[in-house]
């Protein structure tokens, strides 16, 4: 791949390759509906659709006495158009428990089955607005309810010891101490970097050093979507940024790695998952009983900035995220803490 190219630019390029051969293994109509939502989709989106449908004609071709016999790749839409709202409601009710290809066990919660007759209506949407359809069932089914998550979040103590962790290592054993010892600067910087400004893990791996502004205290990050903005960062992300790059400036990198701020062990751009894996050995020593993702630290770092500020516009702003009520439905229980607050705050009368 062109070291021309950056991070997000390489992994675009990737997306797309994958995407071309699972659209391969996909009724030969569905190449339409992809090119059609490509403009207003990211390509990891597109991705995911094209997982949610196999689901569904794996279903259709298993259990569907009309398509039985049919190779996947020879459904066309007027079987599509045969269907009704209770094929569709089978459907759900398949997603809840099934086998996969490889003869595997799945089950799918509320929300993953959400998800897929998400996908769903959206596939039927197209071919119905574009006239190649006559009905819809899909735009009758009504989605399933979800049942609020609890929101997993590290309170400030449990913040405070993680980072003490990170830097001492103290509790781990004696093969992950020997890691730790050429990691521990890193890691205290990517774990600083990503509590102290919230950005996801997929932002935090395709940063590049000249990503990053001491001057102005900030960093350029890729949002999902593509969108670039300029997320800013307090003297202790900086400071532990300063010490990592001390140390990363000493680095031979692998070919075509140079750039990378964060870097694995085999001297290359660190992967989502080698940060999931950290996250999950460091978190697990402090809080046991929390499952704490790099998401998790997201959330912390949301639910901080609230309640310092109180300011929820500004929590989705920094967030990145494009509706404030996907901000206001993940943070309901600080915003009516805040209210139950207010109620003594304005006097009517003077005592």
């Amino acid at each position: 791949m062109s070291s021309s190219l950056s991070y997000h630019q390489q992994k675009d390029i990737e997306n797309v390759k994958h995407l071309r051969q699972l659209v391969k293994e996909l009724p030969r109509f569905c190449g339409d509906f992809f090119r059609g939502i490509e403009p207003r989709t990211s390509s990891r989106t597109r991705i995911a659709y094209a997982y949610d449908l196999k689901v569904f004609f794996d279903f259709l071709l298993k259990e569907n006495p009309a398509m039985g016999k049919l190779d996947i790749l020879d459904i066309n839409l007027d079987y599509l158009d045969e269907l009704h709202v209770v094929d569709i409601e089978e459907y759900m009710e398949y997603l809840k428990y099934r086998f996969n290809d490889r003869n595997q066990e799945v089950t799918n919660k509320e929300r993953g089955i959400m998800r897929k007759i998400s996908s769903l209506k959206s596939f039927y949407n197209y071919y119905y607005r574009n006239e190649r359809l006559k009905n819809n069932p899909a735009s009758l089914i009504q989605l399933p309810k979800l049942h609020e998550k609890e929101i997993i979040r590290l309170d400030v103590d449990e913040v405070a010891l993680l980072l003490d962790e990170v830097e001492s290592g103290e509790a781990l054993t004696e093969k992950q101490k020997s890691y730790h010892a050429k990691t521990k600067v890193r890691d205290l910087a990517l774990m600083t970097l990503m509590l102290g400004t919230g950005i996801r893990v997929s932002e935090c791996v395709g940063l590049d050093i000249n990503d990053i502004d001491f001057k102005n205290g900030g960093i350029r990050i890729h949002r999902k979507g593509g969108k670039e903005v300029t997320v800013y960062f307090g003297t202790e992300v900086e400071d532990a940024l300063l010490d990592y790059l001390e140390e990363r400036d000493r680095i031979i990198t692998q070919d075509d790695h140079e750039k990378a701020l964060f870097l694995s062990m085999q001297n290359r751009r660190i992967s989502v998952r080698s940060v999931e894996n950290l996250v999950k050995k460091y978190s697990r020593l402090v809080t046991p009983l929390k499952k704490i993702t790099p998401h998790k630290l997201r959330s912390t770092y949301g639910t901080n900035l609230y309640q310092e500020t109180g300011d929820i516009y500004l929590v989705a702003d920094v967030l990145g995220h494009s509706d404030v009520n996907t901000t206001k439905k993940h943070y309901a229980a600080l915003e009516d803490e805040r209210r139950r607050s207010a109620r003594n705050k304005v006097k009517l009368r003077e005592i």
